[in-house]
Parts: structure tokens; sequence; C-alpha cells
């Protein structure tokens, strides 16, 4: 171990509680939706807005860090940053509470607020880890990412129970008492030591600048498409379980989500403990991913396709923090730039595949040949789109396969021309 790496050990517990406590960001509204909608009279349509909101709001979090990096202290931001949680969750539960009328409005400002939140939390807290002394920081990478798996299905689990015992009415003391755990993550990271992050571009010259600039973008393709695979799934899986496998909600919600996210959590926390050689472990992740979709589109057996689309789960599972150490690996002292234009390729990716795969089987679904084809597959049209959308996103892992090859023949010439 490094002399200061101990200095910092504090810190990167921090860093890991963050990324767990911020996970109620993405987990909890969607159990709530239901709720909304019978409480609140808020529409299906609208309550996508609010995935939509949230996404968006993230991609421009983003997108301003790229571009506006050396404006941001990233020290103060760290910081705010949980608070920023903690408010955005506040708001979402009381707002609704306290003004009926003005439920959606409450939600849709929460959602900005804490979107922020997440924003800060992909630019900043894979730099952050990065920059501390390490023994093996691809260890440390997978684990921060294994996490957030962990803090899903602990959102999951306790918020169910929740639900379940004392009545969905009582929602928003659920959200209250996840609106409090980042709140300790402020406090940590006020008496934690930060490591200093690069901001500025360092000098050099216009070839090296050009080919640096490359690979970030090689890297940001890898990360939108690992990140498509990896969502596409996440969001489809339990409609698809139910609705094209004829399995009953709960059996898609427990066998789907549920053992997806397990089987995700597992393969990041096995790598951070065992994993190496990242190029080789994202190629035979995109491979996967692709017989996945396939078998999962186009298998006859119900208990296969339910199958392929929970072990999409461990597939997908390093394609995102697998790309973030591929191009630490490749590109030396990155910036917090380049994390930022990553988190952009991974936070759009989040939310192209899904809505692409909407579009995709709800035109098919209402296309002539769906329905002739329905009549001999004995398939209804709806069942078919979603079959289609599942083929077509075995699309993004397919391209990233291509681009994987390229980045390791791109980069060993690098290496060859110095």
């Amino acid at each position: 171990m490094e002399p200061n790496a101990k200095h910092y050990r504090r810190t990167k517990y921090t860093c890991y509680y963050t990324y767990l406590a911020m996970s109620s960001i993405f987990s909890l509204p969607p159990l709530l939706f239901n709720t909304f909608r019978d409480m609140y009279g808020i529409s299906y349509t609208l309550l996508g807005t609010l995935v939509l909101i949230n996404f968006c709001t993230q991609l421009t979090v983003d997108l301003i860090f790229t571009f506006f990096t050396k404006y941001f202290n990233p020290h103060k931001t760290v910081r705010i940053m949980p608070c920023l949680t903690t408010l955005g969750l506040l708001v979402y539960a009381i707002v609704p509470t306290l003004f009926p009328e003005a439920a959606y409005i409450g939600l849709a400002a929460g959602t900005v607020i804490f979107s922020v939140a997440a924003g800060l939390c992909e630019v900043l807290l894979s730099p952050t880890v990065a920059a501390l002394p390490s023994d093996n920081p691809e260890r440390d990478m997978s684990m921060l990412h294994s996490l957030y798996g962990w803090g899903v299905l602990m959102v999951v689990c306790v918020s169910t129970a929740f639900l379940r015992i004392f009545g969905s009415e009582y929602w928003m003391i659920l959200t209250v008492f996840w609106s409090l755990l980042p709140i300790l993550s402020c406090v940590l990271f006020c008496t934690s030591p930060l490591p200093e992050m690069d901001l500025s571009s360092q000098s050099e010259s216009a070839e090296a600048a050009k080919k640096k600039n490359f690979g970030l973008a090689l890297c940001v393709a890898c990360i939108f498409l690992g990140s498509a695979a990896e969502n596409a799934m996440t969001n489809w899986i339990s409609g698809y379980m139910e609705t094209a496998l004829h399995l009953p909600k709960m059996v898609g919600d427990i066998l789907g989500m549920a053992a997806f996210a397990m089987l995700l959590v597992m393969a990041r926390t096995l790598y951070a403990k065992y994993g190496k050689n990242i190029t080789a472990v994202l190629l035979y992740s995109m491979i996967g991913a692709v017989i996945c979709y396939l078998l999962a589109a186009l298998s006859p057996f119900v208990v296969l396709s339910m199958i392929a689309c929970v072990l999409t789960g461990f597939c997908t599972s390093m394609l995102w923090p697998g790309t973030l150490i591929l191009m630490e690996e490749k590109i030396p002292n990155p910036g917090v730039t380049a994390y930022a234009l990553m988190a952009a390729g991974g936070d759009c990716g989040a939310s192209v595949a899904p809505q692409l795969l909407g579009i995709i089987t709800d035109h098919v679904a209402a296309s002539g040949w769906a329905a002739q084809l329905s009549a001999n597959l004995s398939l209804t049209p709806d069942e078919i789109g979603m079959k289609v959308g599942m083929v077509i996103a075995s699309v993004f892992p397919l391209i990233g396969i291509g681009i994987l090859v390229y980045i390791k023949s791109y980069f060993s010439g690098k290496k060859q021309t110095h």
C-alpha cells in the first residue's frame, strides 16, 4: 500500500457509502408510480415523463460539466451533492402531501433537484475514487459501482416491505426516510480529505491531443452501447416476462428485476475481487448480451427465455464501470472532463434504448404484418412487438463488439508508434 493510502481510506469508504445512498433516486420512484396514479390520478404518460426528466436532467449536468469544468470547485461540489439529494426527495414527498392538487408539480420539481445530484454523483465520484492512492484501482472502481447495485436491492426490499406492512398511503414517510441517508454522506465528505483532481487539459502536442480525443470518443461510444444494452433489459424485463412470457407480475418482479439486479451486483463484486484484463471482459460481456437478447426473443421455451433475460444482468454488469476502467487504462490522467463526457454517454444510452424499444414495440404491434403473423404463430401483436424489440436491443451490444475490437487494435497500434 502506498504511504498516503491510509490517509484517504475514509474518503474511499465515504464514496462507497454515497453511491449506496444515492441508489434511492433510481429505484424508489418506479415503486411508487402506481401509488401516484391511485392517489393523485396521474396518468402513465406523465409518470413516464418523470423518468425522462430524470435522465435529461442528468445528461444536462454531464454536458455542463464537460464544457464548463473549470468553473466548478470539485471539492465543494462533492460536499454539496448529497444535500441536493436530500432536498429533492423532501420536495418529492412533502409537496404532494401538503398540496395534493399540485402533486405532479412537486414530483417533477423534486425529480429535477435529485437528478442534478445524480448527475453530479456520476461525474465526480468515479474520478474521486480514481484519484485516490490504491494498489488496485480497477478493484476500487468496480466495488464503487457494485455498491450502487446493492443499494438498489436494499431500497427495493425495504420499500416493498414497508409499503406492504404500512400501506402505500404512507409512501411519503418512506421517501423522507431515504432522504435522510445522504446527510451522513455530506458530514463524511466535510470531515474527510479529498484528493486533487485534474480539471484542465494538459499541454500536449496536437497529434497527441488528437489521438487522445479519438480514443476518448471510442470509449464514449462503448459506454453508450453498454449502457443501452443494460438499461433496455432493466426497463423491459418485468413487462416482457408478464406480456410476452405470460408470467405473473410478482414472478416477473422477483425472478426478473430482483434476480437481474442480484446477478449484476454479483458480477461487479466478483470483478472487484478477482477481475483483470478489462478489454477481454468487456468483449465477452457484449457477446454474452447479444446471445441473451436473441434467446429471450426467439426461444420457444419460456424457461429458457426467462433465464436469458436474467442472465443479461450478469453479461451487462461490467459494461458501464468496465468502460471507465478501460478509459483509465488506455488514457492516463483523463481528467474530470473525460469522466463527465463518459457519464453523458452512459446516460444517453440509458435513456435512448428503452424509449427506442418502446417506439419499435408500439409500431410493430400496430402494423398489418404483425396482425397476420400473430395468427400464424398464435401470438398477440403485442407479444410480437416485444419480441422484435428484444431482437433490436441485441444490436447495441453487437455494435459494441465491433467498437471493442477496434479499440483493442487502435490502442495497440498507438503503443507501437511510441
